[in-house]
């Protein structure tokens, strides 16, 4: 017949069951609370994250509203500047516009004199010349001299014993420059020299 267990036999085992039971009941350490724990820290990011989007919107914004206020402001400066040019021009070219009235009203005169009438219109050219070499106007008439491409217009050749191979026989339209840029080539006749043909 067995023996009795002994109380401290049954003590142990006891404890071990009760060990056992409650290892059990215990939920295992998964993470959730970690996880829980981040969240907030997450949303915070995200809210900071939408506050600086709006923050770079708002400023993208008012950066494109000042390029196109620069623009605009820009556009009316350079309308403003070239309106200012223009009317200096004018106000100098007023007196010509007189002299040449005053022209054409002593040309409708019964006793008009030709002659006269021819001093007084060279008189009015050479004042609407004077204005506008005043603003950087000036004239191309190379009579004489070498032929230039960038700025003579060829239009034919001409023999001529008189004037060199390839310098401009005749000017038959002046040419302009304005403050060193050409803006209408001057049309001549080119030499090209004694006894050679026309080579247009």
């Amino acid at each position: 017949m067995p023996e009795p267990e002994s109380n401290d036999t049954i003590s142990s085992t006891t404890a071990a069951t009760n060990e056992n039971s409650s290892g059990a009941e215990t939920p295992p350490q998964d993470g959730t609370a970690a996880n829980d724990a981040a969240s907030p820290d997450l949303e915070s990011q995200l809210a900071q994250a939408k506050t600086d989007a709006a923050a770079n919107l708002d400023k993208f914004l008012r950066t494109a509203a000042d390029l196109e206020n620069f623009r605009r402001r820009t556009v009316r400066e350079k309308d403003d500047l070239r309106t200012a040019a223009t009317g200096r021009v004018l106000e100098d070219i007023f007196p010509v516009l007189d002299t040449l009235g005053l022209a054409i009203q002593a040309a409708q005169q019964p006793s008009a004199d030709l002659k006269s009438l021819v001093g007084g219109v060279e008189m009015v050219l050479n004042q609407l010349k004077s204005a506008l070499a005043s603003h950087g106007l000036k004239e191309i008439n190379p009579i004489g001299q070498a032929f230039d491409p960038h700025q003579h217009e060829a239009i034919s050749h001409q023999p001529s014993k008189d004037v060199q191979e390839e310098q401009v026989l005749t000017v038959v339209r002046t040419g302009y420059s304005l403050n060193g840029r050409l803006l209408r080539p001057a049309s001549v006749v080119v030499s090209s020299g004694p006894g050679k043909t026309d080579k247009s």
